[in-house]
């Protein structure tokens, strides 16, 4: 008998609690597997205009920028999946900075 191979929902919704969960526990090993190597994530100029690649977020992570959210959730619904390209709504309670 061979091991259960977990399906493609499984392995969406796992990786989108380790990216939401790695950043509230400070486990940059959990984030590292969740983002994508070319992340690259961007804010509106009108709140700063931030640029964010992996490297940035995951030393964000290591310095526990995340770790003070409070009513801690994640509900998690996967509208597509296309070959290796999936698209879920993610709904949390929101995320605050250490830095804010």
């Amino acid at each position: 008998m061979g091991l259960a191979m977990a399906t493609d929902q499984e392995l969406i919704r796992q990786t989108v609690r380790d990216c939401f969960e790695g950043w509230h526990d400070a486990d940059v090993a959990r984030m590292d597997r969740a983002l994508h190597p070319d992340l690259v994530k961007r804010s509106p100029a009108e709140d700063g205009g931030a640029i964010l690649t992996k490297a940035v977020m995951l030393q964000a992570c290591a310095e526990g920028e995340g770790t003070i959210a409070a009513d801690r959730w994640v509900k998690i619904d996967i509208a597509d999946v296309c070959g290796d390209i999936a698209s879920a709504v993610v709904r949390s309670a929101p995320c605050r900075s250490t830095s804010a």
